[in-house]
């Protein structure tokens, strides 16, 4: 066992301090429960520095290779702890005072560890206790308000990741028995019965589909970004997808990579339905948390292709990587917008939003249509690199399903865009202000991220460790 807890300082620093606030918040008045969230900008921060100073050293694993350290799972760590430092942001004003507000911080941090850690597994254990660690905070944090609304979400998200759980399980127990071992590198696929290990593989797939919020997985995403309280919905729409796609690249890559089925033409048609699907749901939706619900779903699809293309050049991983990154901010911006109008729901709502709140009404509109790939953003020097990657892994009609998606995507897009910088009588409430700020914030880091992707595709270029 090559045991190096240096390695792995991100995920202590995150790990103590969930710990250190859950001890914290049992201290403090009810009331006050503000170190707890100054202790976790500062978690973050030191973990983000730290990550950044290991970032160039040579890849390698630990504890018996069932965790790599590589430029997956730095990206990994980096994008989860900026989205988990944005989602502070958003829940700041809203859980300000909360009688559990400590407890909420203590479950965002433990979901986001079990993201980090779905994203550096290379074992199928190691796979499956990520799983595990990344959904169920995230089962309390869907009902952490005790209203229905919020209890039917958990409800649903609870049976639907249990049912995925045991699937995920059974596919894994499957691989082990036909592959003979569970570390990625050590698995002997080539030689296993071809329908067996299918089996195997499409059962953990679907766990990490689940995860992502990808077909046939997708039916917890509207009904839990619309139950739950905003704030949540941001968090449980963009962290638990970064962990889960870099864990489907890393498995198809480094566990399935020499099996002779072809797994790529089955991930290339689930990306197919689950942006169209995404899309065309999206267009009937008044709510605004719903649409961003189907948003996020169609957005899976995308990243998917570069999962459908894994190890077919270099361009497939930081592909990904960018495209991750830009979407964490842009998505967590669309939500910060929301979060800072409580209370406003419908479309119509929106209007008159130019008029009273002129940057909220900016930034609404840099992150929507970041969404949908508008440049200079990063999601569309992301969407690029993915086609690009895409297209020259084989999949040109891939390619053409997904421009098809881009140019339909537009139009609900603009149907939230078009009351908001539209003249008329204002239907907006005053807001929350740091939820505001984040948006504001995010809007521009949207933007940094687009012109910025040169450096950030070099930073993230490297290869996964395949042993």
């Amino acid at each position: 066992m090559n045991e190096n807890p240096a390695a792995l300082l991100p995920e202590i620093v995150l790990a103590v301090a969930a710990v250190v606030a859950l001890l914290l918040g049992s201290y403090l008045p009810r009331r006050r429960q503000w170190p707890v969230r100054l202790l976790i900008v500062l978690a973050c921060a030191a973990a983000l520095a730290v990550t950044g100073a290991r970032w160039s050293r040579p890849d390698t694993t630990v504890f018996g290779g069932s965790y790599a350290i590589d430029v997956a799972t730095n990206a990994a760590r980096a994008i989860v702890l900026v989205a988990v430092l944005i989602t502070v942001g958003v829940t700041a004003a809203a859980f300000a005072g909360a009688a559990r507000e400590s407890e909420l911080y203590v479950l965002i941090l433990l979901a986001a560890l079990g993201g980090i850690v779905l994203a550096g597994a290379n074992d199928l254990m190691m796979l499956v206790a990520g799983y595990l660690l990344a959904s169920i905070p995230l089962y309390a944090l869907a009902g952490f308000a005790k209203d229905d609304t919020g209890t039917e979400a958990s409800l649903k998200f609870y049976l639907l990741g249990a049912l995925l759980g045991i699937t995920m399980l059974a596919g894994a127990t499957v691989v082990f028995g036909v592959g003979r071992a569970t570390g990625y590198g050590e698995l002997e696929l080539a030689s296993a019965p071809s329908a067996a290990v299918a089996v195997g593989f499409v059962g953990v797939l679907g766990g990490l589909l689940f995860k992502m919020g990808a077909v046939p997985a997708q039916f917890w995403v509207p009904d839990v970004t619309e139950g739950t309280r905003p704030p949540v919905a941001a968090f449980l729409t963009t962290v638990p997808k970064i962990g889960a796609v870099i864990a489907a690249y890393r498995l198809v890559v480094s566990a399935f990579g020499h099996w002779a089925a072809d797994w790529s033409l089955l991930l290339a048609i689930i990306a197919a339905v689950t942006m169209t699907l995404g899309n065309l749901a999206a267009f009937f939706q008044r709510d605004v948390r719903r649409l961003l619900a189907y948003s996020t779903i169609s957005q899976v699809g995308y990243l998917l292709m570069a999962v459908a293309v894994a190890g077919r050049g270099a361009l497939p991983l930081p592909a990904l990587l960018l495209y991750l990154a830009a979407y964490a901010v842009t998505n967590l911006g669309a939500f910060a917008v929301v979060c800072a109008l409580p209370g406003v729901t419908a479309i119509e709502d929106y209007r008159g939003l130019l008029g009273r709140r002129p940057w909220l009404a900016v930034s609404l509109a840099v992150c929507l249509l970041g969404l949908v790939g508008t440049p200079p953003t990063g999601v569309f020097a992301g969407k690029l690199t993915v086609f690009t990657a895409a297209f020259g892994g084989g999949y040109a009609w891939l390619v053409a399903v997904a421009a098809v998606n881009t140019v339909a995507s537009v139009f609900y897009y603009l149907r939230w865009i078009a009351p908001a910088v539209r003249g008329g009588s204002p239907a907006v409430a005053a807001g929350e202000k740091w939820a505001a700020v984040t948006a504001y914030v995010c809007a521009g880091g949207s933007v940094a991220v687009g012109l910025l992707a040169g450096p950030l595709l070099a930073l993230f270029r490297g290869g996964l460790i395949l042993r």
